[in-house]
């Protein structure tokens, strides 16, 4: 799992670590000993917080028109696929 300092809680680790889900969590600052994280991996989740900025200019996706989640996903793949085609 990947994710920002606000997840770095001993409790949170732990409980990834019991599902065995591997944590990708820079350290606090305010941590004494801080914890390694592989920061090539860590720089890969600008580019999904990119691309959800990129879907949220579809203001469709963004406000939730679509009532059923059968028609809010394929609106979502309709923005996936104008994004990609950009």
């Amino acid at each position: 799992m990947i994710a920002d300092t606000a997840y770095d809680g001993d409790a949170f680790r732990e409980g990834l670590a019991e599902r065995g889900i591997g944590a990708v969590i820079p350290s606090d600052k305010s941590r004494s000993k801080p914890v390694f994280h592989d920061r090539h991996l860590y720089k890969e989740r600008h580019v999904v917080e990119c691309f959800f900025a990129k879907l949220e200019h579809f203001r469709r996706i963004a406000t939730r028109y679509e009532k059923t989640a059968t028609n809010f996903l394929a609106m979502v793949h309709l923005a996936c696929a104008m994004v990609w085609l950009r």
